[in-house]
């Protein structure tokens, strides 16, 4: 079952124009070229207009770290930021030298790895890296539409790193994006920019809520 879950990936994959961008092994990022879905005001002052070329951040799940049988743990978190860090600056310098993206106004993403409410560490991380956290609006299948979303993005975690659903519900499964402006990817994750190590503790919590 869980080999026809990821052929089925990969037939989506195919079909949405979901890109693996580098050969590295350790790059957790695939990108897909978009169009912004509605008006998106930024924290750095960039506004996104519908219509605009955005480019999208997908996880390359056969790269993400296994986690072990009780879920994420702290050395598992730790390891995932190491790889998002570097897959970051990989972005950027796509961004910054393909022709092809040249057009692209921000980069983006859609996850229910990212947690809105005010204790969450993993949404203070996300900011920390350079992005702008925001709830994700029902599309026009409204709830209907939200539970076929939340079904595949379970089934994916099932096939892929199954510890990972441990206290993950179905029926509460919530979608949160990620935003950062074109000029603000560039200058965090530029070939002279070097980042901060996070604080443990906000490592820890997010392996938590992982």
């Amino acid at each position: 079952m869980r080999a026809i879950v990821r052929r089925f990936d990969g037939l989506l994959r195919r079909a949405f124009g979901v890109t693996e961008f580098c050969d590295d092994p350790q790059c957790l990022l695939r990108v897909q070229l978009a169009r912004c879905p509605r008006h998106v005001r930024l924290s750095d002052g960039a506004q996104l207009l519908p219509g605009e070329p955005v480019l999208m951040l997908h996880l390359w799940n056969e790269h993400v770290p296994p986690m072990g049988s009780t879920g994420p743990d702290l050395p598992w978190a730790i390891k995932a930021y190491r790889q998002l860090i570097p897959s970051l600056h990989r972005v950027a310098t796509l961004v910054a030298t393909d022709p092809r993206w040249a057009g692209i106004r921000a980069v983006g993403g859609i996850s229910v790895l990212i947690l809105l409410d005010s204790a969450s560490s993993s949404a203070r991380l996300m900011e920390r890296l350079g992005f702008d956290v925001m709830p994700h609006p029902s599309g026009p299948l409204g709830r209907f539409g939200e539970f076929w979303e939340n079904l595949y993005t379970w089934a994916l975690m099932w096939a892929f790193n199954a510890p990972s659903l441990r206290r993950k519900h179905l029926s509460r499964l919530q979608r949160s994006e990620i935003w950062m402006s074109r000029q603000r990817l560039l200058e965090r994750y530029g070939p002279c920019h070097q980042m901060t190590p996070p604080k443990s503790r906000e490592i820890h919590t997010l392996s938590r809520e992982a």
